[in-house]
């Protein structure tokens, strides 16, 4: 998919009449969640609230509906039955939402330079169609700033690494002045280095209190790096911290015979379907 219809198809809502915010409401409340296919469902029943700041990482094995819950929570795909509230409101119409897709699912030979893309986050603030004005080419240059790209503004964004290309999609994020963000397997394919410097774009987020919702599929990096987990397949199977929610039972209740338990000094130790596919979570 060509960058801009990736963009297109996950902003389309900023388009619509804006919804107000409920500052009294939890930033993101979903209700029952589900969406089914003749095939089968791919998600079912769903039900958790978050409030402004949390940050909580979303684990399950393939296919067990991660990307398809963002998406819902985005606006992007309708729920077959239950609701999701952004404050209140349904979720089409927040400009205060935004969905970092997987990168598997971009053409990176689109001719765009760095600072093109960020600058496609002030869509929703600007109109479309509408030139941005000096304002908005200071939020683009203060997201580069905040995610250590500013020297890579003109770059284009075939030559960019992995790493550099989801800190370019973060700031797009950060020039929409997004409250919530949902990123979509943001670690998959980086390297150590590239994976803390999003946790420490990650962790100046959380200081700014913008709500982050991360899908993963290593469990290791979801126990030691998040306070909140959401285990899923197909349907809830936990939620909270993650000691109580990555136990024996629920891991081999989401995965099966693809997990192995080992007994540590600390407990068990889950090895199994860490890696990722590039299809429909």
């Amino acid at each position: 998919m060509a960058l801009f219809q990736e963009f297109q198809k996950t902003t389309q809502h900023l388009s619509k009449q804006r919804q107000p915010h409920d500052d009294e409401s939890p930033i993101l409340s979903a209700e029952g969640l589900s969406l089914r296919y003749e095939s089968g469902a791919a998600l079912e029943g769903v039900t958790f609230e978050l409030r402004a700041g949390d940050r909580l990482a979303v684990v399950g094995p393939n296919g067990a509906g991660k990307s398809t819950l963002f998406k819902i929570i985005a606006g992007v795909l309708p729920p077959t039955e239950g609701h999701v509230y952004i404050f209140g409101n349904a979720p089409r119409g927040h400009i205060c939402i935004a969905y970092i897709s997987q990168r598997s699912q971009v053409d990176w030979s689109f001719p765009v330079t760095v600072a093109d893309v960020v600058m496609m986050g002030r869509v929703g603030q600007m109109g479309l169609f509408r030139n941005p004005k000096a304002g908005d080419w200071d939020l683009v240059h203060w997201a580069l700033e905040v995610v250590g790209m500013t020297h890579l503004s003109k770059r284009q964004i075939s030559q960019l690494s992995g790493g550099q290309q989801q800190r370019m999609f973060i700031a797009r994020a950060l020039a929409q002045e997004a409250e919530l963000m949902l990123m979509d397997e943001p670690l998959t394919g980086l390297d150590i280095n590239s994976q803390e410097e999003v946790f420490r774009i990650l962790d100046d987020l959380k200081e700014r209190h913008v709500t982050v919702l991360v899908s993963l599929h290593d469990l290791k990096i979801a126990a030691q790096r998040f306070d909140q987990v959401m285990l899923l397949s197909q349907r809830m199977l936990g939620i909270g911290t993650p000691g109580g929610v990555l136990t024996p039972e629920n891991l081999l209740a989401a995965y099966g015979g693809h997990l192995h338990l080992v007994p540590t000094e600390n407990g068990a130790l889950a090895l199994g379907d860490t890696c990722c596919g590039d299809g429909e979570e």
